[in-house]
Order: structure tokens, then C-alpha cells, then sequence
């Protein structure tokens, strides 16, 4: 238990008093008043997951629906590029099946002739 200022102490005991009952016999129970420590940093977030370009699900949306003309697309076009992000950086082979199929179908498209690309 780190030493903690009387400033410290002072706010630990008000927020001690202003809790219920239940909950200041737990924290007695637990770790007793003296070892208690309400000023315990939160622990990290667990690792936000990034893809190989090492960009979370968040940034890849971002950055791509940045490059859409926003009035060309629609909400369902942009929730589908968002559900695609997170299941390429989570590594799911459902969406890299998704992804490659949509790869192959795009050169496809294009030995089939300019006019069928889309």
C-alpha cells in the first residue's frame, strides 16, 4: 500500500462514509480499511487489436469511408465496411473469405472487360 498524503486520507474516508453499508463491509472484509486503495490507476485496456498495416478495425473504417463520397453511400454500405474491419483485424476466416472472394470477383470483373467493372 503506497503512503498516501493526509489530503489523500481525508478524501479516502469521505468517500468510505459515502458508501452503503454492504459495500464498506466488503471493502473491510476484503482488504481491510488501512489496505484499501481507492486511487488505484486502471489497469490497461486490453491490447487493442491491429492488422497487419497495424491499424485497429476503427482507423481501417475511417480512413476508408474518408475516401467515399459520403453522399454515395449509405448507412448499410458503411456498417458493412465496418463489420469487414473488424473481422479482418480479429482474423476471422468468414471475412477473409468475404475479402478474397471479393478480390477474385474485382479481377474477375476485369478480364470479363472495362464495361462490367463496377
Amino acid at each position: 500500500m503506497r503512503k498516501l498524503s493526509p489530503e489523500d486520507e481525508e478524501r479516502k474516508k469521505a468517500i468510505f462514509d459515502g458508501m452503503s453499508p454492504r459495500r464498506q463491509k466488503h471493502i473491510l472484509n476484503k482488504h481491510g480499511y488501512d489496505q484499501w486503495d481507492p486511487f488505484i490507476e486502471p489497469k490497461d485496456p486490453i491490447d487493442m487489436r491491429q492488422d497487419k498495416s497495424r491499424r485497429t478495425a476503427l482507423e481501417l473504417a475511417r480512413e476508408f469511408l474518408a475516401g467515399c463520397n459520403a453522399q454515395e453511400y449509405s448507412n448499410a454500405f458503411g456498417q458493412g465496411a465496418w463489420e469487414m474491419c473488424i473481422g479482418l483485424v480479429n482474423n476471422d476466416e468468414q471475412y477473409k473469405g468475404m475479402y478474397e472472394f471479393a478480390c477474385w470477383y474485382r479481377d474477375f470483373l476485369k478480364k470479363e472487360g472495362p464495361d462490367r467493372v463496377e
